[in-house]
């Protein structure tokens, strides 16, 4: 039975899932809404053969897709469409870019987000703080974290808090102060609320601070507001990031873990993180993890990710007393 020609959104994701392959389309679905799973799932189990130029067609698009959310991600609609218009020609440029503008919503400040730091900060360090917080919310981690770091003490922890405990602000809010700060408006196709900020957007900048902003915001959050600091010191290693860690530090870790915790805990892990361990312990100890792991059997995902967290306390105590080090930004991770 021939295919029609044209293929919904819907079948095109469920040609790419199967592309993809079991694993990697597992990974995609838990990012996924329960509807949206079944959905998917039944157009997958309906599929008949899907000829190989029609697949080819698929994956070309959405990696075609993938490029421009990624180039106007760097620099606005206007650079994705001249990057495109170079590489496809001006009609698919403008095919792609029409696709994606029907349910993109351009990021406010977009114009700040390309600006340097080193002149962002001149321009905001006299704003309020929470004028601050809400602009440091939609930029890029690396460039918050930058600022961050350029901002007196006591105000990075002030910022620090307000970015955490942000939750959504009406665009009529962000609108006002994109023209307070007498910039272009960033277009604002929202709903009633743009979410903006939380605990993982200051997550993301403390991660790539450098280690004595994050260790002042840190224990000053420990003070004001014990529950908050908790819950972003979770969130900001986790078990996979362990391959951010050098060889030395992982062997001073291995040694406070019980092997029967690792095996569990490496059940639920990427290959990455397995090869990252198993190079650093015996060939003994190895053959014995996996031996733990293949009797374990099926295993409930709470019971690793709890043994995944014991490792990522183990890990995030020998940081603070110092005797290993956590690979981020800022200078003062070089070792001499």
């Amino acid at each position: 039975m021939p295919r029609k020609q044209k293929l919904s959104g819907r079948e095109k994701a469920a040609i790419l899932l199967v592309a993809l392959g079991p694993e990697l389309a597992a990974k995609i679905f838990k990012h996924l809404k329960e509807d949206e799973i079944e959905q998917l799932t039944l157009e997958i189990a309906n599929l008949q053969k899907i000829p190989s130029e029609e697949q080819r067609r698929v994956i070309e698009e959405f990696h075609q897709m993938c490029l421009a959310q990624e180039y106007i991600a760097q620099g606005g609609i206007d650079y994705a469409k001249e990057i495109l218009e170079k590489a496809l020609g001006s009609q698919k440029a403008m095919d792609i870019i029409n696709r994606l503008t029907a349910s993109l919503q351009v990021r406010p400040f977009d114009f700040i987000r390309k600006a340097e730091p080193s002149q962002l900060i001149n321009f905001i360090q006299n704003e309020h703080p929470q004028t601050i917080a809400l602009i440091m919310a939609f930029l890029r981690p690396e460039q918050a974290s930058q600022l961050l770091s350029a901002l007196p003490p006591e105000k990075q922890i002030d910022i620090a808090k307000r970015i955490a405990t942000m939750d959504r602000t009406s665009p009529e809010i962000i609108q006002e102060v994109e023209r307070v700060l007498e910039k272009q408006l960033a277009s604002l196709v929202t709903q009633d609320y743009t979410a903006v900020g939380g605990i993982q957007t200051v997550v993301d900048i403390l991660n790539t601070v450098d280690r004595g902003t994050e260790k002042n915001i840190i224990e000053a959050l420990e003070n004001q507001d014990p529950e908050l600091a908790e819950e972003i010191k979770q969130r900001m290693f986790v078990f996979e990031d362990i391959v951010l860690l050098d060889n030395r530090s992982i062997q001073r870790v291995l040694r406070e873990i019980d092997n029967k915790d690792l095996a569990l805990a490496l059940k639920g892990s990427s290959e990455e993180v397995k090869k990252i361990i198993f190079n650093n312990v015996s060939k003994r100890l190895r053959e014995m993890i996996q031996e733990d792991m293949e009797y374990m059997g099926p295993v409930r995902l709470k019971d690793v990710e709890e043994a995944q967290q014991k490792i990522v306390n183990i890990i995030r105590k020998l940081e603070e007393t110092g005797e290993i080090i956590i690979s981020r930004g800022g200078g003062d991770e070089i070792v001499v």
